[in-house]
């Protein structure tokens, strides 16, 4: 599994690739923008992530304005019967207008508030089916 985690905090990416480090080929961006970028390559270069641990408040461009231009990348991406990736919201904010924006508009797959915990983690990427 090839997963890109979007977190600018450092103690808080660590903690994630901790998790996934027997699971997971891990990328890391630390701002929206990056994450983006990083995601467009990945479809490019035909190696898409098949998960995407996005954080909401991030410096230059926060991870619902990602999360949307990451999901029409895959929408506009030249292998249509790939299958889109799995992305989590992972962030303190649990407002319900953001799990709403996050959810409806963003066509994000699941919300995660912190602190993650890593069995909370690992029973949403069973439930995806990325992992066992």
């Amino acid at each position: 599994m090839r997963c890109l985690i979007v977190e600018d905090n450092e103690m808080a990416r660590e903690g994630l690739k901790f998790f996934l480090a027997d699971h997971a080929e891990i990328e890391v961006a630390v701002n929206g923008r990056e994450a983006v970028t990083q995601f467009q390559l990945a479809l490019s270069e035909q190696k898409p992530f098949d998960l995407v641990l996005l954080d909401i408040i991030m410096p230059e461009m926060d991870g619902q304005q990602a999360l949307k231009l990451i999901r029409f990348a895959e929408q506009h991406d030249l292998a249509p019967d790939r299958k889109k990736a799995v992305i989590i919201m992972t962030t303190a904010l649990n407002s319900p207008e953001n799990m709403e924006e996050a959810l409806w508009e963003g066509d994000c797959t699941d919300y995660l508030v912190k602190p993650i915990v890593r069995a909370d983690l690992m029973a949403m990427l069973r439930r995806y089916g990325l992992t066992r």
